[in-house]
């Protein structure tokens, strides 16, 4: 198929497919681990500043052959997304809020200076591919089709410049919950030496090199007997997120108000799709205060000593919704209340199972797109 190619975006309509002749199969369910296997097939598309963008194309998944000294491997010239694809009671695949991962990947192409595109011809192309690969889209809940878009700067110049060569591409995997610990509620170590991201940095955009120093700093915290850190930030030790989460507490405020907060996006903290989804079933809800604001842990350390901390959990693409049970910080471990016999609060377990049910097609909405 040709069309006619443009430097602002690739389209839909020139996407081509080209199916792999030997399918591997979706291994047992059990069996699968976060981001540990993939599917049979990719979506592709290269860029040029000097052709601009080349056709679309679904392509056996393949090993890239990168320069060594494509920009990518020097300066981290990478961004990327976590969306998802569920198979629900009909049996239809569908995707989550696939038109706000588009619209955070323009953003985060653009902070590094990689090509723009068009996110409702991505959107598309994507979704063409999540129907290419529905059969390894495993069944139940907790399980799901986890969707890696990403962008790199390709070009073989180790200057310090925006990358003139790029490539879009999507890989898939199969995938069950996120954490080892599968359901349970987890225990969080506030880090009070390393930080994520800072004032004026990248905090906001899915960089790679957002995450790459988090490693070594979750590696510490895991030694601990925590699962993840919570990353904090400034002299007042503010919450920022909880490992690769979001963070949300409910708690008592000090007017005396029943709140859930979570911080306020100020250019450091990850607009996460899962977040805003929280934010906008909890305001509908109107049976609670809902804020996006500062938190520090002074301020949650005083509310578990006036026992007005009711419930802390992270929320994210990946993992969805995820309990905290402990908080450690400095000298103090901050205790989390939990329903007794259950690894959930039942704000937490309510807005768990409102999120997943529409993820699942269970119940109808808007941000649930069932592929035919």
């Amino acid at each position: 198929m040709t069309g006619t190619f443009s430097k602002d975006t690739f389209y839909f309509k020139d996407l081509t497919i080209t199916e792999a002749v030997n399918k591997a199969s979706l291994p047992p369910k059990e069996s699968l681990s976060f981001g540990a296997t993939f599917s049979n097939h990719m979506l592709e598309v290269k860029w040029s500043a000097a052709t601009g963008w080349g056709a679309p194309k679904i392509v056996p998944i393949h090993p890239f052959e990168l320069h060594p000294g494509a920009k990518v491997l020097h300066y981290a010239s990478e961004c990327f997304e976590g969306a998802k694809a569920y198979k629900g009671p009909d049996g239809k695949p569908r995707v989550f809020r696939l038109d706000k991962n588009m619209q955070r990947l323009k953003n985060s192409v653009c902070a590094l200076g990689l090509p723009d595109f068009d996110e409702n011809e991505a959107r598309k192309c994507i979704e063409e591919l999540v129907k290419l690969e529905q059969d390894f889209i495993p069944e139940g809940n907790g399980y799901s089709l986890y969707l890696r878009p990403t962008v790199i700067g390709s070009e073989a110049n180790v200057n310090t410049t925006a990358s003139s060569e790029a490539i879009f591409y999507v890989v898939c995997c199969p995938c069950g919950p996120y954490f080892s610990s599968k359901f349970e509620a987890v225990r969080l170590y506030a880090d009070t030496k390393h930080v994520r991201a800072w004032p004026g940095g990248t905090g906001g955009s899915k960089l790679g090199s957002n995450y790459a120093g988090g490693v070594v700093p979750t590696k510490l915290a895991n030694q601990k007997g925590y699962q993840q850190i919570l990353w904090l930030i400034g002299d007042d030790h503010q919450v920022s997120e909880a490992g690769t989460m979001n963070i949300f507490i409910l708690w008592v405020n000090e007017q005396g108000e029943l709140e859930l907060i979570t911080p306020e996006l100020d250019g450091t903290i990850l607009p996460g799709i899962t977040r805003d989804s929280i934010i906008t079933i909890a305001k509908g809800w109107g049976e609670f205060k809902v804020t996006e604001g500062r938190i520090t842990m002074d301020q949650i350390l005083k509310a578990e000593k006036e026992n007005r901390l009711r419930e802390v959990f992270g929320a994210g693409t990946a993992c969805v919704v995820c309990p905290v049970k402990q908080i450690g910080f400095m000298d103090s471990v901050i205790d989390i209340p939990l329903e007794p016999g259950s690894e959930f609060g039942p704000v937490t377990q309510r807005i768990f199972d409102e999120v997943t049910s529409i993820q699942y097609g269970k119940k109808q909405h808007i941000w649930s797109t069932a592929l035919e």
